[in-house]
């Protein structure tokens, strides 16, 4: 009897002091939200393939969905994170916003509901202390940032699942298209002949880019079908999977350069690592007084890439502005204001440039290349003239001209082969017979004849002349490359 109550006081202290460690496991227990990443395939465009290899299409789709679906998780690079972060923290406050909100009307609402006095005070202290606790709950979601999975599941929407696909959306309506089949990214493409082989395009839109991230192509012929849709397949699942996030680093010289990463704007002079999507990016950089550089570079996933960017000072030299008849028309450098002519502009050397002078009826402008060395002195003389009418009617009033004396030297053309053809065979029997009639009707035709020939003459000058006055007319209005007078 001893044994056993030892047995079971040693059993009791073990579970007593393994409670606590089991209460706080349950308590320490993290929920994860978001931790599916789904993808919505739209229908493909197959309205380029001929009919009879639209069949052929349908299979390589179906080929290319079958691959997709091997891919089993997602891994999150931190704008992803932050993005999905940022929206269940927002829906999570809006939630606890909502129900402190549903409490406070309900409160409202008991003065009007004539319960008697005693139970109007037990439901109002009631509601009160359930305010609380909501406002605690709606505190508490406002401090507290929610976690996200940083690899969740991988899948296709359930509509894909069944084997349907909806079609793309048009442009500007990706967002909502995502938000209405509740999917993180969409994947549409097309397939089109190109000199009897196939051609597969696709492109991918993700929600928290708000953008196109994703474009492929690929050409193949049937018979390597199966290598093409694996080779296409691996790259997109690569995509699909989330590569590890690549890190950039720009320094630039000046400091007060202004940094551009994909024509989004970063910073001035040195930026700091951040992540970055792998792939290709564009740094942009200029500064005020420097040559702009544009850089193009491949990063590469869970690598770092250190730029360093040194920009070259831009060198000036002077070129006198001359308006011949012009002297005190305004002078614009491109369409800046710049003073009145004649002028001299301090202008980087080796630069094109364009430069129109106005006066109140006459215009003059040129293009020009500024010299390579500022030791040497540049002058451009612009001539003034009434400038013509702007707009196109006037150009499109020549051209109809042009094209209805092409047409009529053609049909005058064709009117004299005709009755020169006729003539001509009328003259051959012409000996032969002995008709007055038809001795008559021969030498009409012949004046017909010479006529149409006379006609096809001033048609082809007419021609000629339209032709001239069409190219006349489009280039008129046609800014003209000026040659500069150098003096060393």
């Amino acid at each position: 009897m001893k044994k056993f109550w030892l047995l079971f006081a040693i059993c009791y202290v073990l579970f007593v002091s393994l409670l606590p460690a089991l209460g706080k496991k349950d308590a320490d227990e993290v929920k994860y939200q978001n931790d599916e990443w789904l993808l919505c395939i739209t229908e493909v465009d197959y309205s380029l393939l001929p009919p009879a290899h639209r069949l052929a299409g349908n299979v390589l789709t179906r080929d290319l969905v079958d691959r997709l679906k091997l891919v089993s998780y997602r891994l999150r690079i931190s704008p992803e994170y932050a993005y999905y972060e940022g929206y269940a923290w927002q829906q999570a406050i809006n939630t606890a916003a909502k129900a402190v909100s549903t409490k406070q009307n309900e409160r409202s609402q008991l003065i009007y509901r004539g319960d008697p006095d005693w139970k109007y005070r037990s439901n109002l202290k009631k509601i009160d202390a359930d305010l609380v606790k909501l406002q605690e709950a709606l505190a508490e979601k406002e401090a507290e940032r929610p976690l996200i999975e940083r690899e969740p599941v991988f899948g296709l929407i359930q509509a894909n699942l069944n084997g349907t696909y909806p079609a793309p959306p048009k442009a500007g309506g990706e967002r909502r298209f995502c938000q209405s089949q509740k999917a993180d990214a969409f994947l549409t493409g097309a397939i089109r002949e190109f000199h009897n082989r196939y051609y597969i395009h696709l492109k991918l839109f993700t929600l928290y880019t708000n953008s196109w991230v994703y474009e492929d192509d690929i050409i193949f012929s049937m018979d390597d079908a199966d290598g093409a849709v694996e080779e296409i397949a691996a790259r997109l699942s690569t995509v699909l999977a989330g590569n590890k996030p690549a890190s950039i680093a720009i320094t630039v010289d000046p400091p007060e350069a202004q940094v551009l990463i994909n024509q989004s704007y970063a910073g001035k002079g040195t930026i700091p690592e951040r992540e970055r999507p792998p792939g290709k990016v564009i740094i942009a950089t200029a500064a005020e007084g420097y040559t702009p550089i544009t850089v193009e570079t491949e990063l590469a996933p869970a690598e770092f890439t250190d730029v360093a960017i040194t920009l070259s000072p831009l060198y000036y030299t002077d070129v006198r502005i001359n308006a011949p008849g012009g002297e005190g028309a305004s002078v614009y450098h491109g369409a800046l204001y710049v003073g009145e002519a004649p002028l001299v502009l301090s202008l980087p050397l080796g630069n094109l440039e364009y430069v129109t002078v106005e006066s109140r009826r006459e215009m003059g402008k040129g293009v020009f290349t500024t010299p390579d060395l500022p030791s040497d002195s540049f002058g451009i003389s612009l001539k003034m003239k009434i400038p013509p009418p702007s707009g196109q009617r006037r150009v499109n009033k020549a051209r109809s001209w042009y094209y209805w004396a092409w047409g009529g030297t053609w049909i005058t053309g064709i009117v004299a082969w005709i009755t020169y053809g006729l003539y001509s065979n009328q003259t051959a029997v012409l000996e032969q017979s002995s008709d007055p009639a038809f001795y008559d009707s021969t030498e009409r035709l012949g004046l017909i004849s010479s006529g149409a020939i006379i006609a096809v003459g001033v048609a082809i000058t007419y021609e000629i002349f339209q032709m001239m006055r069409y190219m006349y007319t489009a280039s008129s209005d046609v800014t003209p490359l000026v040659k500069g007078d150098r003096n060393k």
